[in-house]
């Protein structure tokens, strides 16, 4: 019987669509379709300080789908906790691990209303796996793990835990390598991580250029991070090869393009917890 998301507290919700949400932003940058005339207007003004912030988001998903099929392939995963994965997009996280593993039960957590009414009437996966929408926060893991886990995940079992572009919301370093520890804390012996933020490397002025004029007029601040201060999420993990890198290079798809293997700035890895 094919299992529906089930919503923790959901509610009608305003969608406004005058007002940009940055979500439907990132969707946009994504080349999705819901998103409205405000949130395009935004992505653009953004774009025009920071051209790159298409190949990020591109980049971005790309390394996603590629963590993912290679844990529910390779390393036989079957277990995803996503937090903080916005607004449903093709090839997301149930998508690509129920591709390689029909039985693979994936749990999406995010706390935004636009974000838990999407899922509720967008997110269906396989008869043989499970997905779930939970309504939880990244700064209470110890709620996140209790729910996903009295749904669906067996946490005597392997999971996979996802937090791309997610922890840059967190402003103090220190709380979020402590966030990412805690998770991690609850979860056994063969789990993985799978870890993506923007980061100043490669354009770093004209990145942060726009990153501040973002802060200055969303609600929700982002952070970008150096490749050193990514790295500390991966303190006491065994990093899967080639390592913490621009996400266009981690273990590329042999036939894209020039262009989709560029590096931009956003850096991603995968680790092990022993």
């Amino acid at each position: 019987m094919r299992r529906r998301p089930r919503i923790e507290g959901a509610a009608a919700v305003d969608i406004q669509p005058d007002v940009p949400h940055s979500a439907r932003v990132w969707n946009y940058w994504l080349g999705g379709t819901d998103n409205f005339p405000a949130d395009r207007a935004v992505g653009d003004q953004f774009a025009a300080l920071y051209p790159d912030i298409t190949a990020v988001a591109r980049s971005s998903r790309g390394f996603l789908t590629r963590a993912v099929t290679f844990l529910a392939a390779e390393r036989g995963i079957r277990q995803f906790l996503d937090i903080g994965t916005g607004l449903p997009t093709a090839a997301g996280t149930h998508q690509v691990a129920q591709a390689a593993a029909p039985d693979a039960r994936v749990v999406y957590v995010d706390n935004d209303p636009l974000v838990l009414a999407q899922a509720r009437a967008l997110l269906t996966g396989t008869a043989e796996g499970a997905t779930e929408y939970l309504d939880a926060d990244l700064h209470d893991p110890g709620a996140i793990v209790e729910l996903a886990g009295r749904r669906t995940l067996d946490l005597a079992e392997p999971v996979g835990l996802i937090l791309m572009n997610i922890l840059g919301h967190v402003p103090d370093l220190g709380e979020a390598a402590t966030i990412v520890r805690r998770l991690l804390a609850a979860l056994p012996s063969g789990s993985y991580l799978v870890t993506a933020d923007g980061t100043n490397v490669l354009d770093g002025p004209a990145f942060s250029k726009a990153i501040a004029v973002w802060n200055a007029n969303a609600p929700l601040a982002y952070r970008l991070r150096s490749p050193a201060e990514l790295g500390t999420f991966l303190d006491g993990l065994e990093v899967v090869e080639p390592g913490l890198v621009p996400c266009a290079g981690w273990r590329p798809d042999p036939a894209a393009s020039a262009a989709d293997r560029r590096p931009v700035d956003e850096y991603g890895a995968v680790a092990r917890k022993p």
